[in-house]
């Protein structure tokens, strides 16, 4: 056997060898693994897995991973009174999911000391309390523009704006924002929350 022939032969072989392992490892990353994470997640975490969709009167009217705007009918811009009303947002016009992201202002610009002046007040008169009463996150945008949570501090000067706009008395409308208050992750990650959109069905389910 000629060596140009052999070397032909250990050239075919490393080859061979190359496509299989690709072959092999294919089929692992590129069916196996998706099929198997896919199927754990439908089957331990239906809902996250499927963008954890929010139901009401059975259709989706959003996602507990997404905030949106509760505006009045044919107002884009104005807050519906009947509803608790999440954070600012820088995204797009408001949580415009695909402009996702934060206002370019920094902490030092007199800008954002005046749109969060401005901010702190509409909030106050909105909800007839004291622009002392006002907490942060209800004048500064979330870093996505989309935080679907706001503090349960925000959710308690709504109370009276709601139940009052709703036929209801305080102290229902205050139980369901006590209800629907997350606490810190396991136990000390983070900050207690309110889904604004989660708490708003259940409000919606209330009759006045």
């Amino acid at each position: 056997m000629s060596l140009s022939s052999q070397s032909l032969r250990g050239t075919l072989r490393v080859t061979w060898a190359a496509f299989r392992a690709l072959l092999v490892l294919t089929v692992v990353t590129g069916v196996i693994y998706p099929l198997a994470v896919f199927g754990v997640a439908q089957t331990a975490f239906h809902a996250k897995a499927n963008g954890s969709p929010v139901h009401a009167d059975g259709r989706v009217v959003g996602s507990a991973l997404l905030g949106q705007s509760f505006d009045l009918p044919g107002k884009p811009g104005t807050p519906d009174p009947k509803w608790f009303q999440p954070r600012p947002s820088a995204a797009g016009t408001g949580y415009d999911t695909r402009a996702s992201g934060a206002s370019n202002l920094g902490p030092t610009n007199p800008a954002l000391t005046k749109l969060i002046d401005s901010r702190r007040a509409q909030v106050a008169a909105f909800n007839h309390v004291a622009p002392s009463q006002v907490p942060p996150d209800a004048v500064t945008a979330s870093g996505s523009g989309l935080d679907p949570d706001i503090s349960p501090a925000y959710a308690r000067i709504q109370v009276d704006r709601v139940a009052a706009a709703r036929h209801l008395s305080p102290a229902e409308v205050a139980h369901l924002v006590a209800a629907h208050t997350d606490g810190r992750q396991l136990g000390f990650m983070g900050e207690p929350t309110v889904n604004v959109l989660q708490l708003n069905v259940a409000l919606n389910a209330l009759k006045g």
